[in-house]
């Protein structure tokens, strides 16, 4: 029989406890759920969490390659590769778009249209831009949320919107009317204008909802050939399904249940008082604090108010932000107002930078202030006239969204 004595005994369990229950000391502590865009919200079922985790594995950890249908012309090799975290792109996977310079539509769509696949698989050549067709940067936006903004209702939209100005404040925002995919389910209560829908996703909101946006991603940024999008980017040709009607779903899934961004700082003295010179220099007339979502069948995200800071329509924003192209029935010159939401976390996804507007110029929020004209331009001119104390405040508020 072996003997053990007290003091070995004691160090054998004081060793085998460290390591059962002690190497967690050692590990990193989590994120709080403020500090991060990815997560689900709150609430969904077994099932809707089990699609969920699919639609992540799906969205982040699958690559494409020249064997699973990348290509051969492509922008990436996987979805998350332009979302890191589920946060905003930077300068290195910014799109290219070229071709359409007005409401008539894209004139280049057999030149490689509407977005253009900079890079390309052994053997095969980049795409370049077409003679006289125009172009524009799109920075990819951060993810999150987006299930709630896909529920606004199309009247809540039409009620913000106010074409001719009716009010007098210098804002008309209009909704885009685009034409839709055959494969896109329309919803119950949309509204239609000469066979055309309000759309809302994108810089210039051309795009319906989370389904087109996927399945166009798909295609256009990584040469996956879909059974929605049956047709290869390169040769033109009807391909091989490269990835399955299942994936495309749960990434779907995904996108519609990635929690909404939480503000940080709420209760900080600083923060509260940015948020009133926020509302009070007119920068809440376009980024609307609050939507409501209407019926879902997701029970987390039905009938539920929100805070994105967006009207989603469409706003001229004047010469220094025409970028001589346009979708869907939008100018040259306008673009989506963009949700806030997540603004201050921007840099966690973006190298430790801000690239912001619609292509990335913008390297701080109040660069992003100072490049607002048209219809931003009284908002721009009165945060120009503050005081010191009270830019800090607003840059403060901003940074906590």
């Amino acid at each position: 029989m072996i003997h053990i004595s007290t003091n070995k005994l004691i160090q054998l369990l004081v060793v085998t406890g460290c390591v059962f229950w002690g190497c967690s000391n050692f590990e990193p502590p989590l994120p709080d759920d403020a500090d991060v865009l990815d997560g689900p919200v709150e609430g969904l079922t077994t099932s809707q969490n089990a699609q969920f985790l699919a639609g992540d594995v799906a969205f982040n950890d699958v690559l494409f390659n020249s064997s699973n249908g990348l290509g051969p012309l492509f922008v990436a090799t996987s979805c998350g590769s332009c979302h890191a975290g589920d946060g905003k792109g930077t300068p290195f996977t910014t799109l290219t778009r070229f071709g359409q310079t007005d409401s008539s539509g894209n004139q280049y769509l057999l030149s490689g249209g509407p977005q253009l696949q900079n890079r390309a698989l052994p053997g095969y050549t980049p795409e370049t831009i077409p003679p006289g067709a125009t172009s524009s940067k799109f920075t990819p936006p951060a993810n999150t949320g987006l299930g709630f903004i896909e529920l606004v209702s199309d009247a809540d939209i039409l009620a913000m919107s106010d074409p001719n100005d009716i009010n007098g404040d210098g804002i008309s925002g209009i909704p885009n009317w685009n034409h839709v995919p055959a494969f896109v389910n329309i919803p119950p209560g949309a509204v239609s204008q000469n066979g055309k829908h309000i759309c809302r996703f994108g810089k210039k909101a051309a795009t319906f909802n989370l389904m087109q946006q996927t399945i166009g991603a798909y295609n256009q940024d990584m040469g996956i050939v879909s059974s929605y999008m049956p047709t290869d980017t390169w040769s033109g040709l009807e391909g091989n399904h490269e990835v399955d009607d299942n994936s495309v779903t749960n990434v779907v899934a995904y996108l519609q249940t990635l929690k909404a961004p939480v503000q940080r700082s709420q209760n900080d003295a600083t923060v509260i008082a940015g948020k009133l010179v926020f509302k009070q220099i007119g920068c809440e007339k376009c980024h609307k604090e609050t939507l409501k979502t209407g019926f879902s069948p997701v029970t987390a995200l039905s009938n539920k108010f929100f805070h994105p800071y967006t009207d989603l329509l469409l706003h001229d924003m004047g010469s220094g932000l025409d970028d001589g192209y346009t979708e869907g029935s939008a100018t040259t010159a306008e673009w989506r107002t963009p949700p806030l939401w997540g603004l201050g976390l921007s840099p966690n996804s973006q190298g430790g930078n801000y690239f912001l507007m619609h292509d990335g110029r913008a390297l701080s929020i109040q660069d992003a202030i100072l490049m607002h004209g048209g219809e931003g331009m009284g908002s721009r001119n009165n945060f120009i006239q503050l005081s010191q104390h009270n830019k800090e405040a607003l840059i403060r508020f901003l940074e906590s969204l």
